[in-house]
């Protein structure tokens, strides 16, 4: 052994040491496990406060988008095939007519009841409050929603739209249509001929199943002559959302893009009345609201980062005010 090393003084000095590592790590543990269940305790409450906040929000987003934004319906009827099939879901835009003009060629979603239903009032929208008392509400499943119905505007305010020319295409101020693009296959562009101004804040719609569809050459003898009210349009819909094969824009056929049309009225074929064909049993398009999944998904997708910065801004308002 060294003679230059006290034994026992290595050992005592090499206690204390020991002996100090030992009294720090032993209450420093607990009091750190105690930090960290406290933190995620608060961390649950702080979770369970917010969500009913987190809630409300999404649902409050949820009306608004559905009640001014874009709301999704599907078609329960063939009168806009192929354009639309039977059970498409689409989207309609309600924000795209405060911007702009209807034009032709548009597919738009409207309320029926008072323009082909004389029997009720033309519907009317109503101020700002009114509007999102109604969304909300029908997001309950309360409220009426109307006869909804969906076809392609054919003629605007001012329009002369007429059937037929001598190759059976239906005009517009003189100008024939080549539907062939969007018209179900074999179907011509009318069996009935009309003959027709639009009127102011009127629309003359059809579908695009001619054979099969109850639009306004079979309501001429109705208020407005088979028109519809502009104010009756609720959007435009432009994309077909489900089923996924089938998902797709719906742009304006390019015939309407036609620099003709804008010109003044020319004149048309005399009228000869509204026929339609013998036997064939004509269906409105109607377009039904679907459940509210879309507007509740797009309103929860926009209140998560909302409540998340409403929680980072709160946490850092805390922190300022707390005592240093």
């Amino acid at each position: 052994m060294d003679p230059g090393i006290d034994p026992e003084m290595d050992t005592a000095a090499a206690s204390p040491g020991a002996d100090d590592s030992g009294s720090a790590a032993g209450p420093g543990a607990p009091r750190a496990g105690r930090r960290g269940g406290s933190q995620r305790k608060r961390r649950q409450r702080s979770f369970w406060r917010e969500l009913p906040i987190l809630v409300a929000v999404a649902l409050l987003l949820a009306v608004i988008i559905k009640t001014y934004a874009i709301q999704a319906f599907y078609i329960p009827s063939g009168s806009m095939e192929n354009t639309l099939e039977i059970n498409d879901r689409v989207l309609v835009n309600k924000i795209v007519y405060h911007l702009r003009d209807i034009h032709r060629g548009d597919i738009v979603v409207f309320n029926g009841d008072g323009s082909w239903d004389p029997g009720l009032p033309v519907p009317v929208s109503g101020n700002i409050f009114q509007q999102f008392a109604d969304g909300f509400s029908s997001m309950f499943g309360f409220g009426h929603p109307g006869d909804i119905l969906i076809k392609r505007v054919i003629g605007i305010p001012g329009d002369h739209v007429a059937c037929c020319d001598a190759q059976g295409r239906v005009t517009v101020n003189g100008v024939p249509l080549n539907e062939q693009s969007y018209l179900y296959p074999g179907s011509a562009p009318s069996l009935s001929r009309f003959d027709i101004v639009v009127r102011p804040g009127r629309l003359w719609v059809m579908g695009d199943n001619r054979f099969f569809s109850d639009d306004s050459r079979d309501h001429q003898g109705d208020p407005g002559g088979g028109t519809i009210p502009e104010s009756a349009v609720i959007g435009r819909a432009f994309i077909i959302i489900w089923p996924p094969s089938r998902w797709r824009i719906l742009p304006i056929p390019s015939t309407f893009t036609q620099p003709a049309l804008n010109g003044s009225a020319a004149a048309a074929p005399p009228a000869v009345g509204a026929q339609s064909a013998a036997g064939a049993a004509v269906l409105s398009a109607r377009a039904e609201p679907t459940g509210q999944a879309v507007p509740l998904t797009l309103g929860f997708a926009g209140a998560v980062p909302l409540t998340w910065l409403q929680r980072r801004v709160r946490r850092r308002v805390a922190t300022r005010r707390r005592p240093r």
